[in-house]
């Protein structure tokens, strides 16, 4: 009987993907188009262009696909919005973190939510039982998850953020240091690959270099067809089964039912209020969002996030997600040591708010730098590493508000044992209205703080990306 539910569950979850888009397509062509600046959601209208003024900030590792999100915004795209496009470039700009084969978690909040919600679609391990790969890889999980949180928060056609990802793929976008920096890491691993060899490559054989021109015309095609025909094309449509083959030449061994079986996780997060501000974190999977938690809510003694996240997930092993346990230990500020996570480079966040408070932090990642180091042909898709092959990634997050009315502030952080860590010191700078001082550690944060409130008075509002990273911080004030 369970099987069968499953079974029908999946059915309807790739029926909904594929042709509930199309269906509204159909609405917009008969009762005019609904375009990226002239939009109603949840959270209220945007109905014209933002040409001067407050429209939003951004936090991101990645300049480009950064500058996608706040160009979003501009143009009247909420958080939500801001936040799908920048992970969809992403997936063009860093691929060695965050392509359309990774996954994550991200953690949404808006005025007049109580907790706001966490989406978490992190990589899944595929069917593999009998190890036929010889490189096995993750279930993709990107596109499904950003299409959830964006269908729960978003306030604009879906199609129209696959837009500015598809042009930088044919188009060609300046290689960012951070992804030169990867491709000189593993660049003799990686060009093992032709697929992958022939994207990253310049023509003497070398890595590409930062400024050098990336050009992705395969993966430009599989943007264009998730936007013409829905992102179910991916999990269960023509799109699915050319990813599959392609995946399985590469040593991925994913099947169809992989993809349509894996669904987004849609959860409360963890919450905790501390000096009159409440606090929402990625509850696990994402556990580094307990991590963030503790090291957030220690008062004088330091508690590292990462020992607490060990600690978690020795008590925690093969017993599946609590979340009511790991609620009780935020409730009581006990939390469980143990030892240091390995590092393990390859993944990245980041954190969008618009001018009316709502708010999207993400964390993504490839399970490995690269993921399986291979290409899935035709999509032009690097393929993640499975879980089964790889340490569990360490994907950390928060949010501050007072009540249902006013953000405060938000964090996110990558670099593994040391993710937590930063996100939570990050997190607590920016509620203080300060900019964070990291002395040490592989962790990266981007955060907001608005000291006074949004929505409200923006003029204090400030986004900020660790200097020592290669991200970009984008204004709240559009200057003119």
């Amino acid at each position: 009987m369970l099987g069968r539910f499953q079974k029908s569950l999946s059915l309807f979850v790739d029926w909904f993907l594929v042709f509930v888009p199309r269906l509204l397509r159909v609405a917009v062509l008969g009762f005019g188009a609904c375009a990226l600046v002239a939009c109603e959601g949840e959270g209220g209208a945007v109905t014209q262009p933002v040409e001067h003024g407050f429209v939003g900030s951004v936090a991101a590792d990645e300049p480009h696909a950064a500058q996608v999100a706040y160009d979003v915004m501009a143009r009247g795209g909420n958080a939500a919005d801001a936040a799908t496009a920048l992970g969809l470039a992403l997936a063009v700009t860093l691929p060695s973190r965050a392509s359309l084969g990774s996954g994550g978690a991200c953690l949404a909040w808006k005025p007049g939510d109580s907790v706001g919600r966490a989406f978490e679609f992190l990589p899944r391990v595929g069917s593999d039982t009998e190890g036929k790969g010889d490189r096995p890889a993750a279930v993709p999980m990107l596109a499904r998850g950003l299409f959830v949180l964006q269908l729960r928060y978003g306030s604009v056609q879906l199609a129209d953020l696959f837009t500015p990802a598809q042009n930088l793929a044919s188009q060609g976008v300046p290689v960012s240091r951070l992804l030169a920096s990867d491709l000189a890491v593993v660049q003799s691993a990686l060009f093992a690959d032709n697929n992958a060899r022939a994207i990253f490559a310049r023509s003497d054989g070398t890595a590409l270099k930062e400024n050098d021109i990336l050009v992705q015309t395969r993966l430009s095609g599989s943007l264009e067809r998730l936007r013409t025909a829905g992102v179910g094309d991916l999990y269960g449509g023509v799109l699915g089964q050319t990813f599959v083959a392609d995946a399985d030449a590469a040593g991925g061994a994913l099947t169809i039912q992989d993809l349509r079986r894996s669904l987004v996780r849609v959860e409360k997060p963890l919450v905790a209020r501390q000096n009159g501000v409440d606090l929402s974190f990625l509850p696990p999977p994402a556990d580094g969002g307990l991590g963030m938690a503790a090291r957030y809510l220690s008062n004088g003694k330091v508690i590292y996030a990462n020992q607490v996240v060990a600690g978690w997930r020795h008590l925690n092993k093969g017993q599946g997600v609590r979340l009511s346990a790991v609620q009780h230990m935020l409730d009581t500020r006990r939390f469980p040591q143990g030892t240091s996570l390995a590092p393990l480079p390859a993944s990245t966040s980041y954190v969008v708010t618009d001018r009316f408070g709502e708010t999207v932090a993400c964390v993504l990642s490839m399970n490995n730098l690269f993921g399986t180091g291979r290409v899935a042909g035709s999509t032009g898709i690097v393929l993640a590493a499975s879980p089964s092959r790889a340490p569990k990634p360490l994907l950390p997050a928060g949010i501050a508000h007072i009540g249902k009315q006013k953000f405060r502030a938000v964090a996110a952080a990558s670099g593994q044992n040391m993710a937590a860590d930063a996100a939570a010191i990050a997190l607590r700078a920016a509620v203080a209205g300060e900019r964070p001082k990291f002395l040490k550690g592989s962790g990266r944060a981007n955060s907001v703080s608005c000291p006074e409130g949004l929505p409200g008075d923006a003029a204090r509002c400030f986004a900020w990306t660790d200097p020592r990273g290669k991200g970009l911080a984008l204004p709240m004030i559009r200057r003119h």
